[in-house]
């Protein structure tokens, strides 16, 4: 049977949308992760709690807040209509950052455990030998926090591709727009066209499972790597 027009206009918007948060999230989660592994601030629970909420939060809760903020009414409405931008509701853009308010905690967690686990002495000795903040981080930290960074944006991708309840909160059912793989299944679920919806969760299914199989692999060779240099 085979994918239709719709179904590859589908996948190719849900690969933006993975794409674009995952790299927008690496942007804004490593600092984040960064102050909550080295921060001792008495807020650093509240902080991290808001970060990991999504985590326990139904995506249908936190679309409806995403969907206030973002109108003409919310803050973030207006700020952006200020901007000239319009309102972010039911366009790829709101759907961008609403994956990000979702996908938060799968890409700062990895990235924020990865650099307790550092300890503090690598960055110590980095520092004696004059290494400002910046080069510490980027020939210090990065190199071997890599695990953690390589996990969250694998984490971060795969999640925003099978968000659901989010995305349809905050971008309804546009096609070309807003339409991704997981509300194009449910479309087809909806017309009880089961045959064109077995084709694409069987899709969503292998991806799934060769993210998760690549991620546990990687682990392995980052742990054998670990005890080998260990040993």
């Amino acid at each position: 049977m085979g994918f239709t027009a719709e179904d590859w206009m589908a996948i190719s918007l849900t690969a933006r949308l993975a794409l674009t948060v995952t790299l927008l999230l690496l942007l804004i989660g490593t600092p984040i992760a960064w102050w909550l592994a080295r921060s001792r601030s008495r807020w650093k629970g509240l902080i991290g709690a808001i970060v990991a909420l999504p985590l326990v939060l139904p995506p249908s809760v936190l679309g409806f807040y995403l969907l206030l903020a973002m109108g003409p009414n919310g803050p973030i409405g207006q700020l952006t209509e200020a901007l000239g931008l319009g309102t972010l509701p039911f366009t790829f853009w709101g759907l961008v950052i609403a994956s990000i308010f979702y996908s938060m905690p799968f890409v700062v967690q990895p990235i924020q455990n990865a650099i307790e686990a550092l300890g503090e002495r690598p960055i110590e000795v980095a520092a004696t030998l004059r290494a400002g903040p910046w080069d510490r981080f980027f020939t210090v930290v990065l190199p071997l926090a890599r695990p953690g960074f390589v996990t969250a944006a694998i984490l971060g991708f795969a999640h925003t591709v099978g968000e659901f309840g989010v995305i349809l909160m905050i971008g309804g059912n546009i096609p070309g727009e807003t339409r991704v793989v997981s509300v194009q299944i449910y479309d087809y679920v909806e017309t009880l066209d089961y045959a064109r919806a077995h084709w694409l969760a069987g899709a969503m299914l292998l991806f799934s499972f060769a993210v998760l199989l690549s991620l546990y692999l990687f682990r392995q060779r980052s742990s054998r790597a670990a005890i080998d240099f260990g040993g």
